[in-house]
């Protein structure tokens, strides 16, 4: 009876003691964490003014790493995260696009995006520099830098 009693607490001791334990590292957090949910609820709708940038920065690298491309459909923000997808509704004719954040701007009080020239084209405000937009975002981006391949 006193073997069957120690092999039982062997066997047992043996099977928890291969059990698997939780591995945990420092600093991650996963997709659903609280500062995520709480960035999406914040960022749903933006209104306010939004301007273009053009020839002076064509062919130069945005905040993300890439070329800009004046004609491209992208835009600066100042908060959202990089690679962030959005859409921009022109509240004055209604005209709407789906653009990508690759830059940091703009540097103008109360503007709150800058629109690539491309950009500005499709939503019809070339000629008056400046208009009001909605700006919805659609999916949060990676943050993430692009290295510029040469």
């Amino acid at each position: 009876m006193k073997i069957k009693v120690i092999l039982f607490f062997l066997v047992l001791s043996f099977i928890f003691g291969c059990a698997t334990s939780p591995r945990y590292k420092s600093g991650e957090r996963h997709k659903g964490s609280r500062e995520t949910t709480k960035i999406k609820k914040r960022t749903k709708t933006i209104i306010g003014i939004s301007s273009y940038y053009a020839e002076d920065f064509h062919g130069k690298l945005t905040a993300n790493g890439e070329v800009y491309d004046m004609y491209g459909l992208t835009a600066a923000h100042k908060t959202l995260p990089l690679n962030t997808i959005i859409r921009v509704t022109n509240l004055d004719n209604q005209k709407s696009i789906i653009l990508r954040i690759n830059d940091r701007g703009p540097f103008v009080k109360d503007r709150i995006l800058d629109c690539s020239y491309g950009a500005a084209v499709k939503l019809g405000f070339v000629g008056q520099g400046t208009a009001k937009v909605k700006i919805e975002v659609i999916e949060l981006g990676d943050d993430e830098y692009m290295k510029h391949r040469e």
